[in-house]
């Protein structure tokens, strides 16, 4: 299963620049992780371009309103869609303004990695951490400690 982050805007920050960098160098080339920026402008047009970008794959939108789920959780939810043959997952991080209603109707899951409002940049860093995480879990690697 091939795992593609969808977020608006590049990380400029200089620590969000350095985990990003950490947590791709951890994923295998074969099913990784693919990550693409794509141009801020505002936030119905960003849905537009996450829309349409994610077509054809299953999407999760990271959105402050979605579910939380324990590291646990979130890796039997990866292990199920590779159970259930789910070639794409597409994660959807938004801009500044988040997402439309829209983009959050067409969401196969909408997950919230806190009740804190993160910024796009923080969250892309949480996000590549925890899919790292669930990825060791499901391997049976010492990554995570209960």
């Amino acid at each position: 299963m091939r795992l593609h982050i969808l977020a608006i805007g590049k990380p400029r920050l200089a620590f969000a620049k350095a985990g990003v960098a950490e947590y791709l160098a951890r994923f295998p080339a074969k099913n990784g992780i693919e990550l693409e920026s794509l141009r801020a402008s505002t936030r119905d047009e960003e849905s537009k371009a996450l829309l349409a970008r994610s077509e054809g794959m299953l999407r999760v939108v990271l959105d402050e309103h979605g579910k939380q789920v324990t590291s646990r959780e979130l890796a039997r939810k990866l292990s199920d869609w590779e159970l259930h043959r789910t070639k794409s997952v597409a994660f959807l991080i938004g801009g500044a303004d988040g997402h439309s209603d829209e983009l959050r109707r067409t969401a196969d899951w909408c997950w919230s990695l806190s009740p804190l409002t993160l910024q796009h940049e923080l969250a892309l860093v949480v996000l590549l951490e925890q899919l790292y995480r669930a990825r060791c879990i499901n391997a049976g690697t010492p990554y995570h400690r209960d």
